[in-house]
């Protein structure tokens, strides 16, 4: 009787596993609603720019390099909001400066270390690293490559998990790099976290890919943001900045994970718990 007990967990286990793999396979790319709600990107500006003072009641930094990665299709214009904004919380903003950005041709990867390791030797301390999009997979590789170098990885809307097809901008990916997103070998091994305390910011209402590839297994210095933000709006929209100047603000070796609570309230309602389930079968 055990044994048949026993064999009648083993065979609920592994439904239960193939239940999950099929969950998974089943993450889509955004539906044309929250596609359509990417129209509100240039109003995240705006909201930053009104949320100035509290912007500027951000945590400074300690002076330290952060190279910003632009996302697919774009280049260094795209983060200098971003980068003005880091600035002016006390970091030394440095964009990637490699044109647009069409995925990881050959030279371009190799570049970015060359780049990063300079700014370590001239800086004589590890440099951060912020991507958006797609800017995020360098930045998380980059870190792979050269830990000893990095101080920290933030990503914004960047799909490191889950199918490649999980997303509106797959095909723009394959024009852009010329690879097969089935293919391209260089995705393999995307989901692996990188050795240095790494944050993944997304929203649910992320237009362009699906939130679930964006999160990360947690640990002792990996986490995840959840903020109210646009695919396209994301690197400029109010809440993600804060985020970004409190992550990089922590000293070198001590870092914590985010704090939700305080603000009287009011960081809970702007960042939401990840772990939280889905709200409308959908986010």
């Amino acid at each position: 009787m055990a044994q048949l007990l026993n064999f009648s967990e083993a065979v609920s286990r592994i439904k239960s596993l193939r239940e999950a793999a099929g969950r998974q396979e089943e993450v889509r790319p955004p539906g044309w609603f929250l596609l359509a709600l990417e129209g509100r990107a240039p109003w995240e500006l705006w909201a930053s720019v009104l949320s100035l003072p509290v912007l500027r009641q951000a945590p400074r930094g300690d002076g330290h390099p952060v190279v910003v990665f632009p996302g697919l299709a774009t280049g260094d214009m795209t983060t200098l909001v971003l980068r003005n904004f880091l600035k002016d919380r006390g970091y030394a903003p440095y964009a990637w400066e490699q044109g647009l950005n069409r995925g990881p041709r050959p030279g371009v990867i190799e570049a970015c270390v060359e780049r990063v390791l300079r700014l370590s030797a001239e800086h004589g301390c590890s440099v951060s690293l912020v991507g958006w999009s797609l800017g995020g997979i360098y930045a998380r590789e980059i870190a792979k490559m050269i830990p000893e170098d990095v101080r920290s990885v933030v990503t914004l809307g960047t799909p490191f998990s889950g199918s490649p097809r999980a997303n509106n901008a797959w095909r723009m990916y394959e024009f852009a790099s010329g690879q097969s997103i089935d293919t391209d070998p260089r995705l393999a091994g995307l989901k692996d976290p990188p050795p240095v305390p790494t944050t993944s910011i997304y929203s649910r209402t992320d237009g362009i890919v699906a939130w679930q590839c964006c999160v990360e297994k947690e640990s002792a210095r990996a986490e995840n943001i959840e903020v109210h933000a646009s695919h396209l709006g994301i690197g400029m929209n109010p809440t993600a900045l804060y985020a970004i100047a409190d992550r990089l603000a922590q000293p070198e070796g001590a870092w914590q994970r985010f704090d939700r609570s305080g603000g009287m309230g009011l960081k809970k309602l702007l960042y939401l718990d990840p772990a939280r389930g889905p709200r409308f079968g959908v986010f």
